[in-house]
């Protein structure tokens, strides 16, 4: 039993690493060959911060978690590296998303000025302080460790190798800036895009046929645009619609949040109480599990913030087909509306508000598509009449 234990972990681990290496690569990719898609800056940082994670740290967790490799002997060097890489790629991985989440903030509740502040220098600053900062706070985990020629077993190696006072308060201080505030900043900032989301589409749904009193019927261009407009407006059947669009605009951001929550709190709830609890030492199988639901944020992220958005999806199609040899006629290409520095997310949430039945309203619904799909009968101003047959 424990054998079996022990391949179908060691199958679950090495999947988690292969999907990692492959997600992250592919959204990398795709935003590195598409000039479109260039200034999705964090995005982008965020797959390398996870491909070099599923590089470096997820094989050497393979090695410290699986009793396979119970011989593998770290030196003292070699351990302070692999601590150095957990450390710091854990708090680059969190910070990048803490910034996502502010940018997406901006871009969709002061879209003018994310337009005017949203500069390349901005980005690069904000990419420099996610490493120094990440830097910083491994180098303070480093304090005190042993030197010399000591050597441990690649199971121990561990920031619990070497307890002291400092170790409580580096985990304490690791956990407060690389999980408590992340965790503020990412519920306040969805929240606030949930509640515009929500005051948007109240706003944009049409409001119920009142009667009217009968108007003499006139002629003009006006008002036969008035006449097709009012013929094709969906039905006011949008109480229940609304009802199920707002959950699924909770749905959606409940995922995005929901998934940091249950990947990064039992790794950080659990070093914080090994730390703050008297005769309380971290390691062993407890540590390998949270560890390993910490490290399946490097496989998911590519998904939730990378495939997640419509450009990239179709930018990712289009580069299939083209590398298929598929015609040039079926491929999806990125249209001139589409083609934004960054998808408002805004508009995500309100594509899944909408429900099927209203999904072509939705698309729709100015006068002037509603005009192009009917067929008028009478003459527009300035155009050339057809002579007839």
């Amino acid at each position: 039993q424990s054998l079996a234990q022990e391949v179908v972990g060691l199958l679950c681990m090495v999947l988690l690493t292969l999907t990692a290496l492959v997600a992250n690569t592919v959204v990398m990719i795709v935003i590195l060959k598409t000039p479109l898609l260039r200034k999705f800056i964090f995005v982008c940082h965020l797959c390398v911060v996870d491909l070099l994670s599923a590089i470096f740290l997820m094989p050497l967790g393979i090695i410290s978690s699986s009793s396979c490799f119970n011989r593998v002997i770290y030196s003292i060097a070699e351990c302070q590296g692999m601590i150095f890489l957990n450390i710091c790629f854990i708090s680059a991985s969190i910070l990048t998303v803490s910034i996502i989440s502010v940018e997406r903030y901006y871009y969709i509740v002061h879209p003018m000025r994310y337009e005017v502040k949203m500069t390349i220098r901005l980005a690069v600053a904000g990419v420099i302080f996610i490493w120094v900062k990440s830097v910083l706070i491994t180098v303070l985990a480093l304090v005190g460790w042993p030197q010399g020629n000591g050597a441990t077993s690649a199971s121990r190696c561990t920031v619990y190798w070497s307890p002291g006072a400092h170790k409580k308060v580096f985990l304490i201080i690791f956990s407060i800036a690389c999980f408590v505030l992340p965790t503020i900043i990412i519920f306040a900032v969805y929240c606030s895009v949930y509640r515009v989301a929500r005051m948007a589409s109240q706003q944009h749904a049409p409001a119920p046929a009142q009667p009217a009193a009968p108007r003499p019927r006139s002629d003009s261009v006006v008002s036969q645009v008035t006449i097709i407009t009012t013929r094709n407006l969906p039905l006011p059947r949008l109480m229940p619609e609304r009802f199920l669009g707002s959950n699924k605009a909770i749905l959606t951001l409940v995922l995005i949040v929901g998934q940091f929550l249950c990947c990064w709190l039992p790794f950080f709830a659990f070093h914080l109480h090994s730390s703050v609890a008297a005769g309380t030492v971290g390691g062993g199988h407890g540590e390998m599990v949270v560890t390993w639901i910490a490290y399946s944020s490097f496989a998911i992220n590519p998904f939730f913030y990378g495939l997640l958005n419509r450009q990239i999806r179709e930018e990712l199609a289009r580069l299939r087909r083209s590398c298929l040899n598929r015609p040039l006629s079926q491929e999806l290409c990125l249209s001139v509306s589409e083609a934004s520095v960054q998808e408002n997310f805004l508009q995500f949430l309100q594509r899944a508000s909408c429900t099927l039945e209203t999904h072509a309203s939705c698309i729709s619904a100015s006068p002037r598509n509603r005009l192009d799909q009917t067929k008028m009968g009478f003459p527009i101003p300035g155009q050339v009449p057809e002579e007839s047959s």
